[in-house]
């Protein structure tokens, strides 16, 4: 991330916002696109008619998919350990390293 403050402003569920961030523009503008369309499903899918209760149906959706991406990404790195080990084993001796 740049150490450049960017102000962005962005319309979540109607409300305006102005966002300073480390982030650029357009990364601002899509977390929030993201954010709006997350509440907006709530508040269609769901029998809240509260923006605020909605926004927090949202982000324990928007959390829920973190948590599962970081298992993923959790799972995806011990089978690339796994695979190098076994890949180490075809290896010649000499050409074999310590497992970091």
């Amino acid at each position: 991330m740049s150490t450049i403050k960017h102000s962005t402003r962005v319309t979540i569920c109607g409300e305006d916002y102005n966002i300073r961030s480390d982030s650029p523009p357009d990364h601002t503008r899509a977390v929030a696109a993201y954010v709006d369309g997350k509440i907006r499903e709530v508040l269609e899918n769901a029998s809240v008619v509260e923006s605020h209760k909605a926004a927090i149906l949202a982000a324990l959706q928007i959390t829920d998919e973190l948590f599962e991406a970081k298992q993923a990404q959790a799972d995806a790195a011990d089978a690339m350990r796994t695979l190098s080990g076994e890949l180490k084993r075809w290896l010649p001796p000499g050409k074999r390293t310590p497992s970091a």
